[in-house]
């Protein structure tokens, strides 16, 4: 499903180059839940932006289902990420005066038409039934996690990508998200789940550690 194969990226920084990731290989199967920890800085976030076709690594491959997807022309790339990645991060990344569904409806105006029914449904899936017309500035924190949550399911895709999704969350809120990502798993759902929470370790295959760039 995703491979790594000898994955660099190196960033110009004031004081030289940066090294966010170097010489990464790593193969995840398709339906597999991996989660990768380690400390900040250490390039988790780095790491999945790429497979996610977000950040050209500067030495390597990425392929996803046996494409090289820096092979790709940009317009290939954002219509493969599009089909089949949905991404969950930290900041949540929501328009705040959009209501809940609406932020949820937002990848389906590129090529799918919006439907209004089946984003409820995913809310209500949620536990969000009662704030689908609330906008961000009007919900809670774990509530906001559980709109984007939602935004990445909603064009059913094969692969979520999950950058620090508990990283604002109180362990209530932040045990619930991980447990939907569990079910999208359950479901024949690939995961990756960049965390320092230990959290993610309960319900991954697998757990690996980055420390410089570098699986350790």
């Amino acid at each position: 499903m995703i491979a790594l194969d000898g994955v660099s990226k190196v960033y110009d920084g004031t004081n030289g180059e940066v090294r966010a990731l170097d010489d990464v290989s790593l193969t995840i199967a398709a339906g597999e839940f991996v989660a990768v920890r380690g400390p900040s800085g250490c390039g988790k976030s780095t790491l999945l932006l790429t497979v996610g076709g977000m950040v050209r690594p500067t030495a390597g491959t990425v392929g996803i289902d046996g494409r090289d997807l820096y092979a790709l022309s940009h317009a290939e790339r954002a219509r493969l990420r599009a089909d089949r990645i949905g991404f969950v991060f930290q900041m949540f990344h929501l328009v705040p005066y959009l209501s809940a569904l609406d932020n949820v409806l937002l990848p389906t105006l590129a090529g799918m038409r919006p439907d209004r029914g089946q984003a409820a449904a995913v809310l209500e899936r949620l536990g969000m039934s009662e704030r689908i017309h609330h906008r961000p500035p009007e919900l809670s924190t774990g509530e906001r996690q559980r709109v984007a949550l939602a935004r990445a399911l909603i064009k059913q895709p094969d692969i979520i990508l999950a950058d620090e999704p508990t990283g604002n969350l109180d362990p209530e809120n932040a045990a619930a998200v991980m447990g939907y990502l569990a079910d999208f798993h359950r479901e024949g759902g690939t995961v990756l789940v960049v965390s320092h929470d230990a959290l993610a370790e309960e319900h991954a295959d697998r757990t690996l550690r980055l420390e410089r760039g570098r699986i350790v």
